[in-house]
């Protein structure tokens, strides 16, 4: 084993908070919470994780990689070995007085911020906690989690002073496939349900079906049915992705389809062996089915967010549609 430095040597020495039988929590501690992105693949400039790894299990998710960063190579450490990230109110309020208002975070951007550790750790509400003392930024949250309901109130709050988008993540409503794709994760009917709960006290709320799998959960009848449950929930919108497989999540999502999708393994080898990102025909012909069904439920309305109650006078608008 070579020398660990940086964070993988942060990780090594994190105290273990509680181990569970199956899971097991740390302690990591944060030089910084905000992680600056650059990439023109998304539409937001900063990033927030509160924890490192994700507990749900999701056989098709991008972000094991984050493991590999602290020698972590274990696919399955990814959502075994969770760690929270220690929290300092006063350091991570400095760090939001540095950036230029009309700035866009985006909360939960490779870990679930309302994943299981939340209920004990609650680091997403501490966060929240400092947005609602302070105003004039673009937020986005994506989850898969009802237990973002919790915060309510306080969500409430924050969007009185800030432009503010909730993304819940449902894959399929069909529960009996959702609990084979994403073992850990609540039930699709429960998703909807904070998206309806969300939406009625006045939140911006919008579904993201994401990653659109091939053969699994990308059929007409399987988008339509989702469009329709999340129209009905109050959702203003929905979004798709066509799946991709890093290396890291390639090893795990292949062995799965051998077991429980048997006769979709040679498709998938032939199209994801060589490549992460699916080109051509297949996205676009998703692409139009997705636009279509959009329509079809009035999922595809403007960005017309009236302006947040304490909106500062010298924030700036951002491109990011929260």
């Amino acid at each position: 084993m070579p020398e660990l430095v940086g964070i993988a040597r942060m990780a090594a020495d994190a105290p273990c908070l509680e181990p569970k039988r199956r899971v097991q929590y740390f302690e990591l501690p944060a030089r910084s919470y905000l992680a600056r992105c650059d990439s023109t693949r998304v539409p937001f400039r900063w990033m927030i994780n509160p924890y490192r790894g994700c507990e749900f299990g999701c056989k098709y998710c991008y972000a094991r990689y984050t493991h590999e960063f602290m020698e972590l190579r274990d696919p399955e450490q990814f959502e075994r070995k969770i760690y929270a990230k220690a929290f300092d109110a006063a350091r991570f309020s400095e760090e939001l007085r540095g950036l230029p208002r009309g700035e866009t975070i985006a909360i939960g951007t490779a870990t679930d911020p309302y994943q299981p550790a939340e209920r004990r750790y609650g680091i997403t509400r501490k966060m929240l906690e400092i947005f609602a003392d302070t105003a004039g930024f673009h937020l986005g949250i994506t989850t898969k989690s009802d237990l973002i309901a919790r915060d309510l109130g306080l969500l409430k709050e924050v969007a009185r002073r800030h432009y503010i988008r909730v993304s819940m993540t449902v894959t399929t409503v069909d529960t009996e496939l959702a609990r084979l794709l994403e073992p850990m994760a609540p039930r699709p009917d429960l998703r909807l349900g904070a998206v309806r709960i969300l939406a009625d006290a006045g939140l911006r709320v919008v579904v993201g079906c994401s990653p659109i799998m091939p053969l699994i959960n990308d059929s007409e009848r399987s988008l339509d049915t989702l469009a329709r449950e999340a129209a009905a929930s109050g959702a203003r919108e929905i979004w798709a992705n066509v799946l991709f497989l890093k290396p890291c999540a390639y090893q795990v999502f292949l062995p799965f389809l051998e077991e429980r999708f048997p006769e979709l393994v040679r498709k998938y080898r032939e199209r994801y062996e060589r490549v992460a990102y699916l080109r051509g025909a297949y996205p676009e012909m998703i692409h139009e089915r997705v636009e279509q069904i959009r329509k079809r439920h009035g999922l595809n309305r403007e960005h017309d967010d009236p302006e947040p109650e304490l909106w500062p006078r010298d924030a700036q608008m951002s491109l990011f549609a929260p």
